[in-house]
Formats: structure tokens, sequence, C-alpha cells
């Protein structure tokens, strides 16, 4: 009996705590929808427009109140779209009561580089001082590299006396699990198409092969150098005199980069503040106005205008798999690209794509609906940070391909990844199997006897692996084809810069995988060429869930997700990596690694 009250009060105790939780929950939940509301806004004369950039920029904004809400503190940080971005700079140019930008940025967090987000927000930043109003730049906590590289564009940059400012040069590094998985029993069973395709290469090697050593080197070097000469031509120095500058790490203080006029004062905020004050003729005892990126996108645009023709921006952006989300491409986006078509007020598609590519199958799928969508009306790619491999592959029926000089694409080839944990099972574990079967390869590669573990119970035998090599072979074929036909070229001419190489998207347009550098924006305005009209509006597809509808499929099977992503911020792209090498089994058409570049 003593027991029985124990289990009955703990469990007591537990519905009681677990509503009080749920109730807190609810009320966030509730806030974050009344605050996501479209809650007009209104802006004040001399306001400054100031850029943070200190959330995860996607390039597509998000109306899910649940996007960015962090379950432990209860508050909502919506993630930034590009598209909010580029929208309120360029709205901010011709509204009267903005009188300059204030970018106070220490770092740009984006999906896959980053580099080529900040190129497209630094063209418009350039196009904004086509106004005549001012553009100045300061954080506290310093500048990165790439953050340097958007805020070079300013009229004039300032720095705290203790921030950080140092430029290295381009690089990263790759990590390789060949030993690992030797001690721990585990062989990787490679099988791939293209010398270049070294996305397995972490797997059976110690180091990067040649070849990849060759690829990486370039598309760096390639976007290195497009980033100094920005500098340099903003800055009013040499390409050379800035590279000496890197080579030697010259630059590691403000007033290192004072001296070599890479900047041009050392202030505290307080005095930063002052500045503006003095930009927009605010005086001194009055508080300075400004506006963020999250607000001023809610105020009313100058020009509103109607027209029944439509643009649709369709965003393809993630891994490409059998789950459709806002950060995965899967088969619905065939759907979203065969309605587009199908309806005759859309005059033109853009295809944003932001992909390291993924499942060849998915990659298929997509590809032969933006082929059927060609067919019937322009249809033109934009490639954003990243555009390979799969991504590249559900580019290549475009009309057009347009691609930002610093995006990263090409990697066209195809791999198999498989991993036998013979030695692990049967050794080590001391498991052991027996296999029946009605024919010859009903036990094809062995079986996986370690629960939710993608270690099968043996290496594939010597025709298994001729099988699976034409079964590639035969797929890479196919993705050769699909890209000679879009490119109007040869499958030899593809070919020759296919083979999994990585491309700069410079060198990419040399070679004829890209026909166009520039950004969304330059894309849409080829669409509407295109298609012949004046007027339009955009419709940005896919459609988003009903924020009701979000909320449920959110608490019923996204929270864990988002719970983790809110505790780990930009760090939570190694978690996903670490959870994807355990399911990378099977065919891919997948960029070959993380890109993390510093």
């Amino acid at each position: 009996m003593k027991n029985f009250f124990k289990i009955t009060l703990a469990s007591l105790l537990a519905f009681i705590i677990g509503s009080v939780l749920l109730l807190f929950i609810g009320i966030g939940i509730f806030g974050a929808i009344v605050a996501s509301g479209d809650q007009p806004v209104t802006v004040k004369n001399n306001t400054v427009l100031e850029i943070t950039l200190n959330k995860e920029i996607m390039d597509r904004g998000s109306d899910n109140p649940l996007d960015g809400f962090n379950f432990m503190s209860l508050k909502s940080k919506p993630k930034l779209g590009l598209n909010d971005i580029l929208d309120c700079i360029e709205k901010a140019k011709t509204d009267d009561k903005i009188k300059g930008i204030y970018l106070n940025i220490s770092d740009i967090a984006s999906s896959f580089g980053g580099y080529a987000v900040a190129q497209e927000i630094r063209n418009k930043l350039k196009e904004f001082k086509t106004s005549g109003k001012f553009i100045v730049a300061y954080n506290n906590m310093g500048f990165s590299q790439k953050a340097y590289y958007l805020a070079s564009v300013s009229d004039s940059i300032f720095l705290n006396p203790q921030a950080n400012i140092w430029f290295t040069g381009m690089g990263g590094e790759m990590t390789f699990y060949k030993n690992f998985l030797k001690k721990i029993g585990v062989e990787a069973q490679v099988v791939r198409v293209g010398k270049y395709k070294s996305a397995t290469e972490p797997y059976f090697l110690e180091k990067m092969s040649e070849a990849s050593r060759e690829q990486n080197l370039a598309y760096t070097s390639a976007m290195w150098n497009q980033m100094a000469e920005g500098i340099a031509q903003e800055r009013d120095i040499t390409v050379d005199a800035f590279n000496n500058l890197t080579n030697e790490l010259a630059v590691r203080k403000p007033q290192h980069a004072l001296d070599y006029k890479l900047i041009d004062g050392i202030i505290y905020e307080d005095q930063m503040l002052a500045k503006l004050k003095d930009l927009t003729g605010t005086r001194s005892k009055k508080k300075l106005n400004k506006i963020g990126i999250e607000k001023y996108i809610k105020a009313p645009k100058l020009d509103r205008t109607f027209s029944k023709n439509k643009i649709a921006v369709i965003y393809a952006t993630g891994g490409i798999g059998f789950e459709q989300s806002s950060t995965s491409i899967g088969p619905e986006l065939a759907e979203t690209i065969r309605t587009a078509r199908q309806d005759s007020t859309i005059k033109a598609i853009v295809l944003r794509i932001n992909s390291p590519g993924g499942s060849a199958l998915i990659s298929d799928i997509i590809w032969r609906e933006v082929d059927l969508a060609r067919q019937e009306k322009p249809v033109v790619a934009s490639m954003g940070n990243v555009a390979a491999s799969g991504g590249y592959y559900i580019a290549c029926a475009a009309d057009t391909i347009v691609a930002d000089p610093n995006t990263i694409t090409g990697s066209i080839g195809i791999y198999g990844l498989f991993f036998s944990g013979e030695e692990l099972i049967k050794d080590k574990l001391g498991i052991t199997t027996d296999p029946i079967g009605t024919h010859k390869y009903s036990s094809f590669g062995g079986g996986y006897p370690i629960p939710f573990m993608p270690f099968s119970s043996r290496k594939f035998n010597k025709q298994e692996r001729l099988i699976l090599q034409e079964y590639l072979n035969d797929g890479y074929d196919t993705f050769l084809s699909r890209v000679a036909n879009g490119r109007h070229k040869t499958v030899e001419e593809i070919h020759k810069v296919a083979q999994g190489r990585v491309w700069n998207a410079i060198d990419a347009q040399k070679n004829g995988l890209v026909d166009v550098l520039g950004g969304l924006e330059t894309a849409i305005a080829i669409a509407k060429e295109k298609a012949g009209i004046e007027d339009y509006r955009i419709s940005s597809l896919p459609k988003e869930k009903d924020p009701f509808q979000a909320i449920i499929d959110d608490l019923t099977g996204n929270v864990k997700v988002r719970i983790l992503k809110n505790e780990l911020g930009v760090n939570y792209q190694y978690y996903e990596k670490t959870k994807e090498i355990m399911n990378l089994g099977g065919i891919q058409a997948r960029i070959p690694y993380q890109i993390d570049l510093y």
C-alpha cells in the first residue's frame, strides 16, 4: 500500500509539473504568434536602418511563429531571410525617412559558407549608395574576414579599440575517419564515378587526394581573389598590398588596420552613436532613431503595386532527400514546380537553389519538372552559396543559370558509400549471422545486425561490387546527358569539366556551367525580360504552412530539433553532419564535404 501511494503521488506530481510546463510553453507560443502578427510599423523621420546580421541568414524569411522559437527562453528569434534583407535595402533607398545604413556586424552566419550571401548583400549596398545616403560600419566585437568584406563597401569603417580584426587568408580543413573506423572494426566500401568526387575520401584515406587538394585550392583561391579585389577597390589599395598584409599577418589589432587604412577610426560605441546623430542631424541629447530589418520589413512599401503577372521564385534549400521542409528538399518540390508550370498567371519561374545535393533519384524527379516547365515558360536558376552535385542537377535544365561569383557549384558525379562492420560485429562484439535466401543475390551486401547502425555484416563480394559500379556508371552517364542537353554541349565536353569536380562560379562560367554572374535580383530581371512583361509581382513558393498547422506539426514532430538548434546555434550543423555520417549509405549526388571556410 505504501508503494501504491508513492507511485500515485509521483505520477500526480509529474502530471502537475508537465501541465505547468505545457502552460508556459503555450503562453510563449501565443506570445510568439501575437508578436509575429502583421502589426503596422511606423518609421520616424531621421531614422537609421541598422543591419546586424546576428542571426542565421536563410534564402527565404518565414512567417512561421515557431521558426526561431526558443523553448528554453520561450521567446521567438526568427531567422533572417536574404530576400527580406535585400527588400529592406531597396526600400530604404527611396524612403525619405531613412537617412542611411548602419552596418553593425561582427560575422555573417549562413548555411554552406555564406560568401555568396555576403556578396549579394554587398552588391545591394553598392546600389544603395547611388541614392547619396550614407553607409557606416562599426562593431564592438570586431570583424571576421567575411564581415569586413561586406563592411568594406561602407563610406567609413570604425572599430572598438580592443576589438578583433585579423586577415589570415581563406582556408579550412577536412576530417578523416579511416583510422577511427579501423579501430572500431568498420571499413568503408566505396563506389564512385569521377576522380574529383571526393565525398567518400574521409572514410578510406588519411589525407586529401591530389585531385581533391587541387579543386579545393582552386575554388578557395578564386573566392579569396574576389574578396581581395573588392576590398582593395573600396579601400584604395592594391590587391598585392592587401595580400602582402595578409601573408605577413600584419593586421592583428585595430591600430594596425588604421595604419594600413583599412579602417577610418578607432572609437567606442557611444562615439559611434554620436557620429550617427551628426549624420542624421539628431541633437546630441535626443535619442537616435534606429530600426532593424525585422521591423523595417513590416513597414509599408512606398510603391506598392498590383499586377496580374507573377514571377514565381521557388526556393530549393538544403540537402535533397525524401522530406520537404524549409531546410531540406524533397519530392514535393517537383509538385511545386508542376503547379507553377500549370498556373497561367505565372509568366516565369526563378528556381533559387542553395543545396549541396543528395539523393540522385529525387534530383532526377525534380529535374524532370524543371525540364517540362522550361518548355512552357522561362525558367532561370539562381544559385546561392552552394548549388552543387544534385543542386546542379536540378538547375541544369533551366534556360539560364545565374550564380554569384562566390557560389560553389559543379560536382557533377555520383558515389555510393557503404560501411562493412564485419570485424566489429564478429570479432569485437561476438555477434554471428547466418544468411538464407531463395536466390543468388537474396542477401546482397549482407544484413545489418546492429539496430540503428548502418554497418553491414560483411563486405561486398566481387560480383556485387561490379554490379554497384555498373549502376553508378549508368547514373553518371544520365547525369552527364542531362547537363549536356541543358547546356547545349556534347557529353564529352561536359565530362571534361565534370568527374565530380567542384568549381567556383567564375571558373564554372568559363567552363560553360554557368551563364551569368549575379544574385537573385539578376535572375528575376532575366526572367522578366524572357517573359516579355513590364510589371509583375513575386510569388514565393513553396507556400508556407498555415501558422497553426505549423505549430501542430512542430509540437508533434520537430520540437526536439528546434530545441537542439536553439541550444547549439550555428554549431547545429556539426551535430547534423555527424548524424548524416550514419546515413550516407546508398547512391548520392552530393558535394564532397561540409563547406566551412574561415
